[in-house]
């Protein structure tokens, strides 16, 4: 027979582990999203279905003829004895592809030299979002490291597969450095690659 100390170890044992993947989870910033599947019926994806999609370099081939997306991004940052400063960008675009079980969304303004922007990594009900490093070479993708504040985000459904349209919502805030905070928020449409 078992001793009741030992269910008691063996107890402990199994909170402290199920603690440790809880942790491990937050820690890297999964979390669930949200499912509308009204998002679609949002006014602003009237407006974006109105507009053409944004050619940010001359030489860039234009993907959809509508715009994708609708980001507003807002920076802040310290300026020492100026105080603080605010840098917004606008001019986002949507791209999304399906490898394997993972939806890889691109929210992304690249001029062809730099770029600002998030990768959403969807996958098993759970989303990771990743910040795009502008100081990269051309053609190259690098990701920097932030200390999350905030994150949601809103698809029109849990399923995808390639030919799909997807629609979503996000608002995401995070620290990147020690100095500067991003606000990310808008709505974003395309199909899945």
């Amino acid at each position: 027979m078992i001793k009741p100390i030992y269910l008691i170890i063996i107890f402990f044992i199994g909170l402290f582990l199920i603690s440790c993947k809880f942790e491990k989870n937050k820690i890297q910033g999964f979390e669930r999203f949200k499912i509308d599947k009204n998002l679609n019926k949002n006014d602003t994806f009237n407006i974006l279905s109105k507009l053409p999609e944004l050619k940010l370099y001359n030489s860039e081939k234009i993907e959809s003829m509508t715009r994708t997306a609708y980001i507003i991004q807002t920076s802040s940052y310290s300026a020492g004895s100026y105080g603080s400063q605010q840098a917004s960008f606008k001019d986002y675009k949507c791209k999304a592809d399906y490898e394997q079980d993972t939806l890889k969304v691109l929210l992304n303004n690249n001029n062809g030299y730099f770029g600002n922007g998030i990768l959403i990594k969807v996958f098993n009900n759970q989303f990771l979002i990743k910040d795009i490093n502008s100081k990269t070479l051309r053609g190259e993708m690098k990701f920097i490291n932030s200390s999350l504040i905030y994150q949601k985000l809103i698809l029109n459904k849990f399923k995808f597969q390639k030919g799909d349209s997807i629609y979503g919502s996000i608002r995401y805030e995070t620290k990147i450095d020690s100095s500067v905070i991003k606000h990310f928020q808008g709505y974003f449409r395309t199909k899945i690659k």
